[in-house]
């Protein structure tokens, strides 16, 4: 990961325009290629970002050997310009591969559930395998539905918009596996939380309410898909 604290401006250019004005920021570029710029608040959301795969070239208008503009440009043409005025911080670290969350034991046991279980989600679907990894973590559950195609499955005890961003993060990776291709996506929790809910739909990522009783078998063994 590199870490770069600077004074700069960004502008994006894409579906929409967006500008920061000139102001102190932390910059983070991640081994998997992502970019996004965050300020002193705000918590851990960026101010913006990109999302990998892209290509970042330092210089300007994205030519290598001139200081003072990063161009960062993703598959669909999308750019991220970065202007630097002043560099306070520049440095690299090495962090491995991350362990990834230790789920709690409803969520694990929810996916062993779910696992075991499969055919709820649809009749004809079939388990690839639980904790199918991947260089950013395991998925929860690898699955494909009645026609074949290949669906991941993040499951979290209450649903939240990270949990959402999470799997798109897996969806944008599996997708570049030709033998996956294309992969849909599916945000299973107890509870979904209505922001959550609204952006999983823009993604096109289906929504599944679980009921912990009856994924055990107490209840009404029925999952509700919405």
């Amino acid at each position: 990961m590199r870490l770069v604290i600077a004074r700069c401006s960004v502008d994006y250019a894409g579906r929409l325009t967006a500008h920061l004005p000139s102001a102190p920021r932390l910059i983070l570029v991640k081994a998997d290629g992502s970019v996004s710029i965050h300020a002193d608040d705000r918590a851990y959301k960026p101010l913006n970002w990109m999302s990998p795969p892209c290509t970042l070239k330092e210089g300007a208008d994205g030519t290598d050997g001139e200081a003072g503009i990063w161009t960062v440009i993703n598959k669909a043409g999308e750019k991220l310009i970065i202007t630097m005025e002043e560099i306070l911080h520049d440095s690299s670290h090495e962090l491995g591969v991350d362990p990834g969350l230790i789920k709690d034991g409803v969520e694990a046991h929810l996916q062993e559930l779910l696992a075991d279980r499969i055919e709820t989600l649809g009749e004809g679907w079939t388990l690839v395998r639980r904790e199918y990894p991947t260089a950013i973590g395991p998925v929860d559950i690898l699955c494909r539905d009645s026609d074949g195609a290949t669906v991941a499955v993040e499951i979290k005890r209450r649903g939240e918009i990270d949990g959402v961003e999470q799997l798109t993060r897996y969806l944008e990776l599996l997708n570049r596996d030709p033998h996956l291709a294309p992969v849909k996506g599916i945000f299973a929790a107890q509870e979904i939380k209505p922001q959550a809910r609204v952006l999983a739909t823009d993604r096109g990522i289906d929504c599944v309410v679980l009921d912990y009783d009856a994924l055990r078998g107490i209840e009404d063994d029925k999952l509700r898909l919405f």
